[in-house]
């Protein structure tokens, strides 16, 4: 049962929250929110009420392996204001390298739970884009047929062209004009992810999000997996059930997440289990700021335990920076937290058009950065890549 007191007008009506409030942890590259599915529904509203920016993207196995087979797909991913963990592969290979993360917060799901939810003021006003062919305006109809916490206020089926062709003017401007607070597409998890990216700047709704088959779900065109499976981790058993074709993906997916175990997650219990003494030692951070540019001396464990005073430091450097350079020499030991906050403050840099510069690397440190899939933080953010386009900043 959800606690509506987080739909409150006091809960919208508390300061802004930036990116580095956010808690996010580098998972093999990608940034994971720790985030229950109320603290989602409480960004979606507030981000509704006050008409800001929110990018969610909802990483489960295939976001994972997509983010290393595409690079546009990865600028994509890090260009999330929300990424709340939506396949139990993701919780799984969270809770094993020590993440804190308690419940899968799935796309599906978000929709159900804003469709039972009793909102602030007024229903969501939802526009769904995508599917297959009459998906979107049986769903449409179905969330319509209910008084709760959302209405359809328009739908679009594009038919199946090219991520450039769905960018026509028409189709952006059917959006933007139906006036509506969160944006559904179902395009397929690339499709959909580089859609959103390359049109961040034309689509004036402020929340996106490809919530794959979510449309289908309501619509009744595909039936979801019991409760049993999905708690199980075995949702992927019951969508092969109904979607035979769906078994190739699963079987390349899982290979790949094999092959990421023994290459990336092994050696990281290693590392985290040869550094334990060192996780927990005292931290030092220096910062000078003069002439437009930030230097970071961090000192000691780089870790969860004391990631405020680092973010702290960050804030601080983003807000005062043209450049903002961190040095890593005197690092004892690093985490997936304090990663996660580096992934975050290299996608804020490339939305204010600053420069984040990691230096004093060592090749341990380098190894450990490789081996949980952010060795792009060690290269100039690519301009071109449109990792410095709107997005939804947070």
């Amino acid at each position: 049962m959800l606690d509506e007191s987080v739909y409150s007008n006091s809960c919208i009506d508390e300061g802004e929250i930036d990116d580095l409030s956010r808690e996010v942890y580098c998972i093999l590259g990608m940034p994971i929110d720790v985030i229950d599915m109320q603290g989602v529904l409480s960004r979606i509203y507030r981000a509704a009420a006050k008409s800001s920016d929110l990018f969610l993207s909802t990483p489960n196995l295939n976001f994972l392996v997509n983010f290393y087979s595409d690079l546009e797909f990865r600028d994509a991913m890090l260009l999330s204001d929300l990424s709340p963990a939506d396949g139990m592969p993701i919780v799984w290979l969270a809770r094993v390298l020590g993440v804190p993360i308690k419940e899968r917060v799935a796309g599906s799901d978000i929709l159900v739970a804003l469709r039972g939810s009793r909102g602030p003021g007024r229903p969501l006003k939802l526009f769904l884009f995508g599917g297959n062919e009459g998906v979107a305006e049986a769903a449409s109809d179905a969330l319509n047929a209910e008084q709760n916490g959302v209405v359809c206020v328009g739908w679009h089926f594009p038919g199946y062209r090219s991520v450039e062709e769905l960018g026509d003017d028409l189709i952006i401007d059917a959006i933007n004009s139906s006036k509506a607070d969160f944006l559904v597409v179902c395009l397929g998890s690339i499709k959909g992810q580089l859609w959103l990216k390359r049109n961040a700047e034309k689509i004036r709704v402020p929340i996106r999000s490809h919530l794959g088959a979510a449309l289908n779900f309501e619509a009744g065109s595909v039936k979801r997996a019991p409760a049993i499976m999905r708690e199980l981790g075995l949702e992927w058993l019951w969508r092969i059930k109904e979607e035979p074709y769906l078994w190739r993906r699963y079987c390349r997916d899982g290979g790949v997440l094999l092959y990421l175990l023994c290459i990336r997650v092994a050696p990281l219990l290693i590392y985290k289990k040869l550094t334990m003494k060192d996780s927990g030692a005292s931290l030092v951070v220096n910062l000078e700021i003069q002439d437009g540019c930030s230097r970071i001396n961090i000192c000691g464990a780089a870790t969860s335990k004391n990631i405020e005073e680092i973010i702290e430091a960050f804030r601080k450097s983003l807000s005062n920076s043209k450049y903002i350079v961190i040095n890593l020499a005197d690092i004892s030991t690093m985490d997936a937290r304090f990663l996660g906050a580096l992934l975050v403050v290299r996608k804020m840099v490339g939305l204010n058009g600053s420069e984040m510069i990691l230096t004093g690397v060592s090749s341990k440190l380098e190894r450990i950065i490789r081996l949980n899939g952010a060795d792009f933080l060690l290269a100039p953010i690519d301009k071109s890549s449109g990792a410095n386009e709107k997005g939804a900043a947070g």
